[in-house]
């Protein structure tokens, strides 16, 4: 345990001592000047359906951008990335370290710009976004721009430094010493960035480094595929152990992927080395290397750099391994048109200056930054160059005017939409009148039935009937089930039939009245009989009570003649 502490001291101390910036004015009695070689391999993995990393390994500059934002959206803002900044491979001609440096960030920032741009044009391709890790060899110093969490190491004197520090929410709890870097391989939350280049609100600001170059100093720039899943001890050892870069990158892709890297995986390879001859020429050199998404796009970086360009070197896969053969099978089974371009040959493209005339291809699209055709015949992307600038301002110009064209039409649009409904409706509803005019109803009014044109409805608050005629037939006057009827409303075909069905009601209420006329009659002259009863048994009930009392009233004949007996 305290010889593992003391190694993580010691590869600290590195780390802070080659992390600081050093003076970028070059020595009088300078080494010779260095050259850099440099390759990538680019790998679209086993889980992902393609390729979002994109990578460029010059002569003077490298670089890899790692995509973000859906299938449609991190491959186009890496490419996007890369496009935006593959001209740095010819700055280094000012001999100047500061201008090149102030050039890389105003490229970076150039990018963001231009993948805001495009996904603003294009919603399909809104929150798109990507990292970046670019590096420049210019007067024996070497100058790093960083944003996101994809990484460079250096390997200097077989000790690995990390030169770039994660703008990634893990790295910020192991600075806040609440993780620790074990712990943040395997945190839920190791994937989110705190900052990259796209269509988010933050900071687009790339972090800038400079330092001395030394002969055999060897980078390493990858994607978070690799750096996620391999220890830095792990990639310490290979680079250590391959000095041939492309095996070395070989090597290092296969380990991520064998390894259980569920993202793409690409790495670059750069070293410094000391030319054979005093004055090297770019002609005995490599031919620049393009991978990953950005590879769709060879003939636009070709033009950019104004040099030939080619594919990166596809992964030279172990058929042995079930996940590569599997991987494999997939990649056949796709379309053509969808087959990612490690699975085909390398190919090569030469810009526009050195193609035959009879060649016809189409100038890139570099989001919002025009590849322009100079008055020199070379083709160029760069955001400092006058004449692109020039180009620039045009572009926006016209893609305003575009804008105001789209906005302009699309409001007709809606005008017309919107009339063209109106008079449907319009249309609609004076058809609707005229046909309900056509018919008739019985229906109540103010107590009476009448008769109406039109249709027992309202339309947007408007009456589709009126009446015609009120009869003299009370509604009170007849059964529930009529009154009932004519609330509703009582539809028939003409006015002649409307006029028959209210003498019909009229025939039905006289009956109705005259049926129930017979029953009163009857019912009065009962009630007079029983009357007339009533008074006759009245009198004879009073004739024999005053019988009764009379014979109450008059003397007894026994009582008297007892009396006189006496």
């Amino acid at each position: 345990m305290a010889t593992n502490q003391s190694s993580s001291s010691s590869l600290q101390q590195v780390q802070q001592t080659a992390s600081e910036t050093t003076d970028p004015t070059p020595a009088v009695n300078a080494a010779p000047a260095l050259t850099l070689y440099s390759t990538t391999v680019s790998d679209v993995g086993y889980v992902r359906s393609n390729n979002q990393d994109s990578s460029f390994a010059g002569r003077h500059f490298a670089a890899i951008c790692d995509g973000m934002g859906g299938h449609a959206g991190g491959d186009t803002a890496s490419t996007i990335a890369i496009r935006s900044l593959a001209h740095i491979e010819h700055e280094e001609s000012s001999n100047d370290i500061e201008t090149v440096s102030k050039i890389m960030e105003t490229s970076v920032l150039a990018a963001h710009d231009a993948i805001v741009g495009k996904a603003k044009h294009e919603r399909r391709l809104s929150g798109m976004g990507t990292t970046v890790v670019a590096l420049s060899l210019v007067e024996n110093h070497w100058i790093l721009a960083h944003i996101g969490d994809s990484r460079a190491y250096l390997l200097r004197d077989g000790h690995l430094i990390r030169a770039t520090k994660d703008h990634s929410y893990v790295q910020h709890l192991i600075d806040t010493g609440r993780i620790t870097e074990a712990e943040a391989k395997n945190h839920p939350q190791r994937n989110v960035v705190m900052r990259v280049l796209g269509d988010f609100d933050i900071d687009p600001r790339p972090d800038i480094s400079i330092r001395r170059a030394k002969a055999g100093d060897r980078w390493l720039l990858c994607s978070d595929g690799l750096c996620g899943v391999l220890e830095d001890s792990t990639l310490e050892e290979t680079l250590s152990e391959l000095t041939d870069p492309e095996e070395c990158a070989q090597r290092l892709v296969a380990m991520a992927l064998k390894a259980g890297s569920t993202d793409n995986v690409t790495a670059v390879i750069a070293d410094a080395t000391v030319p054979l001859s005093e004055k090297p020429t770019d002609e005995n050199s490599p031919v620049p290397l393009v991978g990953g998404a950005v590879s769709a796009s060879l003939e636009s970086i070709a033009d950019i750099i104004d040099e030939s360009v080619v594919t990166a070197p596809a992964l030279k896969a172990d058929q042995g391994s079930p996940a590569q053969r599997a991987a494999a099978l997939m990649q056949e089974q796709k379309p053509k048109n969808e087959q990612t371009d490690e699975a085909t040959s390398p190919r090569v493209a030469q810009p526009s200056s050195q193609r035959p005339e009879t060649t016809d291809v189409a100038m890139p699209n570099t989001g919002e930054i025009p590849v322009v055709q100079k008055r020199d015949g070379s083709a160029s992307a760069d955001p400092h160059d006058p004449e692109v600038a020039r180009a620039i301002k045009t572009q926006q110009r016209e893609q305003a005017q575009q804008a105001r064209k789209r906005r302009s039409r699309f409001r007709m649009t809606i005008i017309g939409i919107i009339v063209a409904v109106l008079l449907v409706l319009g249309g609609a509803g004076f058809m609707a009148f005229r046909w309900s005019q056509t018919q008739y109803y019985l229906g109540e009014a103010e107590g009476s039935v009448a008769i109406y044109q039109g249709v027992p409805t309202d339309l947007f608050g408007f009456s589709l009937s009126h009446e015609v005629k009120r009869t003299d037939i009370t509604v009170l006057s007849l059964p529930a089930n009529w009154r009932e009827q004519l609330s509703r409303g009582i539809t028939v075909g003409s006015y002649a039939e409307a006029e028959t069905h209210a003498q019909t009601i009229r025939q039905q209420a006289e009956d109705l009245q005259s049926q129930e006329k017979p029953k009163d009659e009857f019912g009065g002259a009962e009630q007079t009989d029983q009357s007339g009863q009533n008074d006759q048994s009245a009198q004879d009930n009073q004739q024999n009570q005053n019988d009764s009392a009379g014979a109450s009233q008059s003397p007894s004949p026994s009582a008297s003649n007892t009396e006189t007996q006496q």
